[in-house]
């Protein structure tokens, strides 16, 4: 070998470069091995495991800060309801407006809430869950406030005024301070709320066995069910006779009940659970028009505007989106002509398969002979070229009776899509995972997100639409499977995971809490309404007359 002087240009061998030399040529035949770029096979750049790892987990550290709630009391063995938030006793007063005018549409309205216990005491310290509206029914006008928690008992809910006429103030405790320290700590615990079950089967022998998405390995044998492209686990303990391959169904097996004494007296519908608060003075103002050439008075309060208010019962949006309705057959069947829907998730998705069905005489559904709670389901409109499907998400899923092989990620279905300009991808996916901690729903909204990526990368014409979670009902029953406290954390989740893509939000959260029917997981009609008319404006955006 030719060996030139180490300082020279063009050296062929140097005693001290060598071993950097060497040590260079294994680690690019190690990033080849690891499926790097390598250009003599063209293959394409992707990281080790480690560095998307370490993003992820950044992410997840951002995304619960996100979801951060001021620091609530601890609860001891001597609780008493009398020391607890008390909407009795609460009450909110309307701040008057600068310089004692008048209330303008385009204005602010701020409203300061002040919290007492049961024994008339005022409360020091914050993490109350409250929600808030400003309503006028006779208009059916309706918008949803921002509340800010002081952190010292007080909190502020802010609303834009946007319509004239009167408008109503209401405020309601969802849940005091103590219940949201219950709540916090029953997602956490180990058994998780609620548990399921899977029936195993083959010839004549038949096995029923406890399943989660953890499971203790050291109580008995384990059949390991995580799926293999997402990494999403779940498991059930192996039957006694019967292989793992023998599991045909799944379902929801119960709830463990896992409050401790006197912490069902902080969850009492009508009590301090969903309960108004009155006001100390006038509950509503009125609004006189706009001023011309007056501009709108900005709430340093205020983080960020509605999504969109009701006026007459119709939807409008507040971020330039035009909502057209769509009232007859008619009209919605020219806005779907020629597209495919595939509506995923769980029952609240379900109802947008039912609504159109329902809508269009000519969408007929086809029998699958499958479960009216589980699905899947297809519908055809052959003279308009329409197809509508719909599947649940995959576990957790507390339906009942759900074949195993019926079982699908909402990842893996959009995987399996072509996508395109006449494809309309929706889906809502939150009521389910109430029960166990956040980092689950995180970690499933990061393989659908990614799932999503992939599908508007390969097909960027198609359109993604995502509901977002919203009030319900509560009772004890549903506030330990679904609270809302539980339900504003995945929609604060949900947001911040997409936001940034290419997608569309129809905003259930505030839908349901501007609307002055009750709060339903299921909401009613003229509500479902709305959103199938902002779904079908972000589809046909220049309505045809």
């Amino acid at each position: 070998m030719k060996i030139r002087a180490c300082g020279e240009t063009m050296v062929s061998f140097c005693p001290k470069k060598s071993a950097l030399f060497v040590s260079l040529v294994w680690f690019f035949l190690l990033l080849c091995f690891f499926n790097m770029k390598c250009p003599q096979h063209n293959r394409n750049f992707s990281y080790p495991v480690p560095r998307p790892q370490r993003l992820e987990n950044a992410e997840e550290r951002f995304l619960l800060d996100s979801t951060a709630w001021p620091e609530t009391p601890s609860l001891s063995a001597l609780l008493s309801l009398d020391q607890t938030t008390d909407p009795a006793h609460s009450s909110f007063t309307i701040l008057p407006e600068k310089g004692g005018r008048q209330w303008h549409v385009g204005d602010q309205l701020e409203v300061m809430i002040k919290m007492y216990d049961f024994q008339g005491r005022p409360k020091k310290f914050g993490g109350d869950f409250l929600l808030a509206r400003l309503h006028n029914q006779s208009l059916g006008a309706g918008v949803a406030g921002q509340v800010l928690d002081h952190l010292n008992g007080s909190y502020s809910a802010v609303f834009p005024l946007l319509w004239e006429g009167i408008a109503q103030v209401e405020v309601i405790l969802v849940h005091p301070s103590e219940a949201v320290t219950v709540l916090q700590r029953l997602t956490n615990e180990k058994p998780y709320t609620v548990y399921f079950k899977s029936v195993f089967s083959s010839d004549s022998v038949s096995e029923s066995t406890v399943c989660n998405v953890f499971l203790h390995p050291s109580e008995q044998p384990l059949c390991n069910y995580t799926d293999l492209n997402t990494g999403e686990p779940w498991f059930c303990y192996k039957p006694k006779k019967l292989s793992c391959d023998a599991r045909i169904n799944h379902s929801k097996g119960g709830i463990n009940k896992k409050l401790k004494a006197k912490e069902d007296m902080l969850l009492q519908s009508g009590v301090n659970m969903k309960v108004s608060i009155h006001s100390s003075g006038l509950a509503s103002v009125n609004v006189l028009p706009k001023l011309k050439g007056q501009p709108e008075v900005k709430s340093s309060s205020m983080k960020s505007e509605p999504s969109g208010y009701y006026y007459k019962d119709v939807w409008r949006a507040l971020d330039g989106t035009t909502i057209h309705q769509f009232n007859t057959s008619v009209d919605i069947s020219k806005c779907l002509k020629g597209k495919v829907i595939h509506l995923y998730g769980d029952s609240t998705i379900r109802q947008w398969f039912e609504y159109l069905t329902a809508a269009l005489p000519d969408l007929k559904e086809f029998n699958l002979h499958s479960l009216r709670q589980v699905g899947p389901f297809l519908a055809l409109d052959y003279p308009n070229n329409i197809m509508v499907t719909f599947r649940c998400h995959g576990p957790p899923l507390r339906f009942t009776n759900v074949l195993a092989n019926e079982l699908h990620y909402i990842a893996n279905e959009l995987d399996g899509l072509a996508g395109g300009t006449n494809t309309v991808v929706v889906f809502g996916i939150w009521s389910h995972f109430s029960t166990f901690p956040i980092k689950m729903y995180i970690r499933r909204l990061q393989n659908i997100r990614r799932a999503v990526v992939r599908l508007l990368t390969r097909a960027p014409g198609t359109l993604v639409v995502i509901r977002t979670a919203n009030p319900k009902a509560l009772n004890l029953y549903e506030t330990l499977t679904n609270s809302d406290w539980y339900s504003l954390q995945h929609d604060k989740v949900l947001r911040a995971i997409f936001k940034g893509l290419n997608v569309r939000l129809v905003d259930a959260w505030e839908m349901v809490l501007a609307h002055h029917l009750p709060h339903s997981l299921h909401p009613q009609p003229p509500i479902i309404k709305n959103m199938i008319n902002v779904f079908l404006s972000y589809i046909c955006p220049q309505k045809s007359s």
